[in-house]
């Protein structure tokens, strides 16, 4: 997270965005180059949809248990919240559809629909499951979730 947040940090910068980074001790295994693509992805589509007034990125972790997880197992919450545009209600199930821009892409903000769509497959791949939260004019929360193997959670 860190040396994406600093691979990207020109752009943060030159468009006036904040970024909070709060993440704890948990330890997830997976391919860094992967996941530095998605995360370079999502704060790509951050700078991209940014609302006009003061912009801001959190990103932090949280361990959840299996009771509090959709998917019913254990892991590690990895999330990224910006205060942009936001996504439409109609829209958001589309998100990771392979060409889709949706509302906001259409608006002259040269989309091509392949990003969250990559991200997407890349998760599958890796056994990471992803997803969005938006409230058009608040913001979007991408959610990914690291599984904890039942032997690393022995350790």
């Amino acid at each position: 997270v860190q040396s994406t947040v600093r691979d990207n940090k020109d752009s943060l910068i030159l468009n006036g965005f904040s970024v909070l980074v709060e993440l704890r001790d948990e330890k997830v295994y997976t391919d860094r180059k992967w996941l530095q693509f998605m995360l370079g992805q999502i704060l790509s589509n951050a700078v991209k949809y940014a609302a006009e007034d003061e912009r801001k990125i959190r990103i932090f972790t949280k361990k959840v248990q299996s009771s509090e997880n959709s998917s019913g197992e254990a892991g590690i919450w990895l999330w990224i919240e910006d205060n942009g545009i936001g996504i439409t209600e109609k829209d958001l199930p589309r998100i990771f559809e392979k060409g889709f821009t949706g509302s906001n892409g259409r608006n002259g903000k040269k989309s091509t629909g392949m990003g969250l769509y990559l991200c997407r497959r890349l998760c599958e791949k890796l056994g990471i499951a992803i997803e969005a939260e938006s409230v058009r004019g608040e913001g979007t929360k991408m959610i990914l979730t690291f599984p904890v193997s039942s032997y690393l959670s022995k350790m």
